[in-house]
Order: C-alpha cells, then sequence, then structure tokens
C-alpha cells in the first residue's frame, strides 16, 4: 500500500493514527462473519461456561500476538522475508498458504456483507455482495489508501462494538454467572478454545497489523514499547466485542429462549431488541464482513510484495484484484465454497505453526536479524508454550484435509 509519508514523518499524531490503525486491523480482521457464528454457536452450547473458554483463548491470543508483533517490529521484515531468511523458499510457502486461505476466506467474507445488507436494507445477496466490494476497492483506490484503511477499520471497530454492547445491554445476562464461570467453569470444552484460537490469530490474521506497522515504517528496537502495546490491544479489542456478543446471546439464551432457527445469532438480537435488533444485527454483520475483506486482502498481498519491485509498484491494484476476485467467485456460486472453507481453514491451522515457528526461532537464534536485539527470556518461554499450542491445532486442523478425501 502506497504511503505519502511515514509516521515518523508525520509526528507523534500521524504514528498514534497508524498503531491504532494496526490494532483495529488486526481486531476487525478476526470479527469476520465466522468470528460471529461461532460466538454465537458455543455460547449456546456452553451457557455461561463459555466465558472461561473466551479468557484461555485470549490469554493464549497475546502471547502469541506479543511474539510476532515484537519479532517484526524490531526486525522490520515481514514474515515472508524472515522466512526465506532462516530457510530459503520457505517464505515463498507461507506465501502461498497465506494467500490461498486469504482468498478462499475472503469469498466468505464478501458473503458475510450480502447477508449484513440482506438483514439491513432487505438487499439481494448478489447486488450487496457486489456493492460492499465495490466500497472496499474504493477504499484502496484512494489517493492516501493507507489512512483511508486505518480509519475506516477504527470506525467501523468501534462501531461493531457499540452496537452490540447496546444488544447485550438489552438482552439483560446474569453477569455474575458468567463472571464466576470465567474462573471457575462447570464445563472445560477445549474444543471451543482452539477454534477461538484458530479463529482469532490463525492464517493472515496473525500478521495483520504487524505488516501494517512495517508498511508505516514504524519498526526498530526503539519502537518496541509502541509496538507491544499495541500487540496486547489489538486483542483486547477482539475480547471485548467476542465478551459483548457472548453476553449478547447468553442474556437470551438464559432467559429461556430456545435459539433453533438457521441463523441464531439474528434470532438472538431480535429477541433482545425486537425489530430493531435485526436491524442491528445487519449492521454489525456488515461492519464485521467489510473490515475482514478489507483486512484479508491487505494483509494477503503484503505476503506477496516483497518478491519483487514491480509487484510493490503494482500493490493496490493486486489488492483490488483480490477483492474482484473473492466478489466474482461468490457471485457466480451464490455462496462460499464450502468444501473450500474447510480446506482454506485447514491449511490456515497449518500454516500458523510454520510461521510462528520461524518468528521463535528468529527470536532465539537469529539475533542478527533483530539489529542485535536482547529478546527477553521470559517472552521466549511463553512463546515456546504458546506455539506448542498450536502444533496441537495444526495437527487437528489435518483432520479438516482428511474429511474432503472422504
Amino acid at each position: 500500500m502506497t504511503e505519502t509519508s511515514t509516521p515518523r514523518q508525520n509526528g507523534s499524531k500521524g504514528k498514534r493514527s497508524t498503531l491504532l490503525g494496526a490494532v483495529f486491523l488486526m481486531a476487525t480482521s478476526a470479527i469476520g462473519p465466522g468470528f460471529i457464528t461461532q460466538t454465537t454457536q458455543f455460547t449456546i452450547q456452553l451457557g455461561a461456561a463459555f466465558a472461561f473458554a473466551i479468557l484461555v483463548s485470549i490469554l493464549v491470543d497475546i502471547a502469541v500476538q506479543l511474539n510476532v508483533w515484537r519479532v517484526i517490529g524490531v526486525s522490520g521484515m515481514r514474515a515472508q522475508d524472515l522466512g526465506n531468511k532462516v530457510l530459503p523458499g520457505l517464505g515463498y510457502v507461507m506465501a502461498a498458504l497465506v494467500v490461498f486461505g486469504g482468498l478462499v476466506f475472503n469469498i466468505g467474507n464478501i458473503a458475510g456483507t450480502s447477508l449484513g445488507l440482506d438483514a439491513l436494507f432487505g438487499l439481494d445477496a448478489k447486488i450487496g455482495g457486489t456493492l460492499s466490494a465495490v466500497i472496499a476497492i474504493g477504499i484502496f483506490l484512494s489517493k492516501r489508501a493507507g489512512v483511508a484503511m486505518d480509519r475506516i477499520v477504527v470506525v467501523l471497530g468501534i462501531v461493531m462494538i457499540a452496537l452490540t454492547a447496546f444488544v447485550a445491554f438489552s438482552s439483560a445476562p446474569p453477569v455474575g454467572q458468567a463472571l464466576v464461570q470465567a474462573v471457575w467453569p462447570s464445563e472445560v470444552d477445549f474444543l471451543a478454545i482452539t477454534t477461538l484460537i484458530g479463529g482469532t490469530v490463525g492464517g493472515y490474521i496473525t500478521y495483520a497489523g504487524a505488516h501494517r506497522l512495517v508498511d508505516a515504517g514504524v519498526t526498530g528496537p526503539d519502537q518496541i514499547t509502541d509496538v507491544s502495546r499495541s500487540s496486547v490491544v489489538s486483542l483486547l479489542v477482539t475480547g471485548v466485542m467476542r465478551l459483548v456478543l457472548f453476553l449478547a446471546v447468553f442474556g437470551v439464551v438464559a432467559g429461556g429462549v430456545a435459539l433453533s432457527s438457521a441463523n441464531p445469532t439474528a434470532e438472538a438480537f431480535q429477541h433482545a431488541a425486537g425489530e430493531i435488533g435485526v436491524r442491528l444485527f445487519g449492521m454489525i454483520l456488515w461492519a464485521a464482513s467489510i473490515t475482514s475483506v478489507v483486512g484479508a486482502a491487505y494483509t494477503s498481498v503484503s505476503f506477496l510484495v516483497t518478491f519483487s519491485r514491480s509487484l510493490e509498484k503494482a500493490r493496490n491494484w493486486l489488492v483490488v484484484a483480490f477483492v474482484a476476485i473473492s466478489a466474482l467467485v461468490f457471485v457466480l456460486l451464490d455462496q462460499a465454497p464450502t468444501t473450500l472453507l474447510v480446506l482454506a481453514g485447514a491449511l490456515n491451522g497449518l500454516i500458523l505453526p510454520v510461521g510462528f515457528g520461524v518468528l521463535m526461532f528468529v527470536a532465539a537464534r537469529r539475533g542478527d536479524l533483530l539489529g542485535g536485539y536482547r529478546y527477553p527470556r521470559w517472552l521466549l518461554v511463553v512463546g515456546a508454550v504458546a506455539w506448542l499450542l498450536t502444533v496441537y491445532l495444526g495437527v487437528n486442523s489435518v483432520g479438516g484435509i482428511a474429511a474432503l478425501w472422504k
């Protein structure tokens, strides 16, 4: 993405704007249609005990992102470039996996925008998806695309959280019960925990915010405080959205309502806030989906542009093409391709331990790539534990690939 100037040139205000944009780019990339569906389904299944899964997943996600943002931020190199430094050719494999997964999931994100506009205005799915794709493309065609993207994801991120919080307040959930279950759960569902982790820091999402900072020039050991703080805040923003959505649905479920429709989130919002709840659901789903379209396109292309100067020059057009192809496939199929979504999800599960493993290796053994920066031992230990969990997630994701052959 072309930047007219870096935050260092613009002063502290420009830097704060970029940091905030990176925070919300990562957060809103994670908060997509799948995020909303997962949260609702697990809330229906686990009730108050889901609060524990949310808390644990946030802590693990922070451990992953603290390391990812720090290594990329200090080195000033994107993940795929570090991969090629560690093992020639590995960066190309990482890029291929991320771009494929990002493209397939972006078709699902376009589908999400169409469902959101349908709930909001009753708009035809193909028209809604196409219109949303045009809006996303318009952001990247603007003269200051980086600034436009930062502002859009921040505004829509705040709107999503505010509207969901309103519905949560309307559903009057038993908050005390949720707080107790968050630290002393009656049921621990490891599938829910691993699913949340994979959906929050899997695939392209892992690198969205960190790559944004590299593009904006917020890198080097002297930026470590801001980079680390931003990595934690990005996960807290995601966690807040997950929490208020959980409370919104939990309030309805705890009230004895059985959510049994094909769209339980919309049904829960309707029970909580009436007809306006359905409209709010539409706005939230559209905002979640359009920001994920932006995040997936931007981050996926960021894995390609460092491989040649010509790709870097054509960056914005590559992003436009990425969004356009996603929209075209959705319009032709009239839905997200289920089999490809399963495959992309499984590949995302594989890229997480590989990519994260590369970054942890750089942190532990390649101080030359970090400009002599001494990596904190405590963070290495935390990262190693988190990496083992990502390996577990990766092994489980292989089942998604195996299922496609049956």
